[in-house]
């Protein structure tokens, strides 16, 4: 249960700890040099010295928690941002810069600057990760179109809608695991085909609508199942199993729900850092078996190694 009188929200110093905790479970460590040996690790002190800092003896620089991490130089107190990193684990539709800025009493630029960096640290690495599905298993996918209202156009070209400005964004889920969700600048059987065959296992059962994307890509799996949504069809039984495509609809509800309700607007260059956002809420949401609290370690976690300034984000979109 989020306990807000917990002084790791109220206490910079705590916060501190509290990353340590994270961060250094065995002791400190050198994040220029990779230094481990607490013989060779000074914590230093002093009135001009900041609580929390060491020095490395054997490359002779100067660290703490936050270096290289997404909190690294940033002048706002720590407990903010471990506040502000478990208000957007535990908000299932994400949580907007104006409402960041409200509650934590800073100012809105800073509380969309904090939102990116803590999207830059949800972002999983997929390659590591290894990917979706297996033999036995069912990858669902499909691919969905995401922007302005006023450019969507009913007519379609083999399709895709025609003359429109939304994105396309290509997604897959593993039933009953993760969900990864790619913004591609086309959807087209060639971009579809790239997603799928680099991020699920061909051993895998794949299951789609009756999009012209999937059938040539389908044979490469060890079975395609379509549901033909055209017909009123969404879900079947055969064979001991159930096709069906609504677990990745699912996964897009959420998505546009937050994206319509709570963000509103969206420019296309971060849109990649949303996507990663709503990922990793699901793929450690409830059912999983997986807290408010453990989500939000794991995001503190996973800040590690992924510095983001602000000339990198860009100031064309404050969303």
């Amino acid at each position: 249960m989020f306990d807000l009188t917990n002084e790791i929200y109220h206490d910079a110093d705590k916060a501190r700890e509290h990353l340590e905790a994270i961060h250094w479970p065995h002791g400190p460590f050198c994040p220029h040099c990779g230094n481990a040996n607490p013989e060779r690790i000074t914590k230093l002190a002093g009135k001009s010295t900041r609580p929390g800092v060491y020095k490395c003896n054997e490359c002779r620089l100067p660290f703490s928690v936050t270096v290289g991490t997404v909190f690294e130089r940033s002048k706002i107190g720590l407990h903010k941002w471990v506040l502000a990193s478990h208000l957007y684990a535990s908000s299932k539709k994400g949580m907007s810069a104006h409402q960041l800025h409200r509650m934590l009493g800073v100012t809105y630029k800073t509380a969309w600057f904090m939102a990116h960096r803590i999207r830059e640290a949800m972002a999983e690495d997929v390659k590591s990760s290894g990917p979706l599905g297996g033999a036995g298993k069912i990858v669902e996918a499909d691919e969905t179109y995401f922007g302005p209202k006023d450019t969507i156009k009913k007519r379609t070209i083999r399709g895709k809608p025609a003359n429109s400005s939304k994105r396309s964004i290509v997604a897959l889920v593993e039933r009953g695991g993760k969900a990864r969700m790619f913004h591609v600048e086309r959807a087209t059987k060639e971009s579809v085909r790239d997603v799928l065959v680099r991020n699920a296992d061909r051993k895998s059962t794949l299951m789609t609508d009756e999009s012209n994307f999937y059938p040539i890509t389908g044979l490469e799996f060890a079975d395609h199942a379509t549901v033909k949504h055209t017909g009123g069809e969404y879900v079947r039984y055969e064979a001991g199993r159930v096709v069906h495509t609504n677990t990745i609809e699912n996964v897009f509800s959420v998505f546009k729900r937050g994206m319509v309700g709570v963000y509103q607007h969206c420019g296309e260059a971060h849109l990649h850092r949303y996507l990663a956002e709503f990922d990793f809420r699901y793929n450690r949401r409830a059912a999983l078996g997986v807290s408010d609290r453990e989500r939000a370690a794991d995001l503190l976690r996973m800040a590690r190694d992924k510095r983001l300034t602000y000339r990198r984000i860009g100031e064309a979109d404050h969303a």
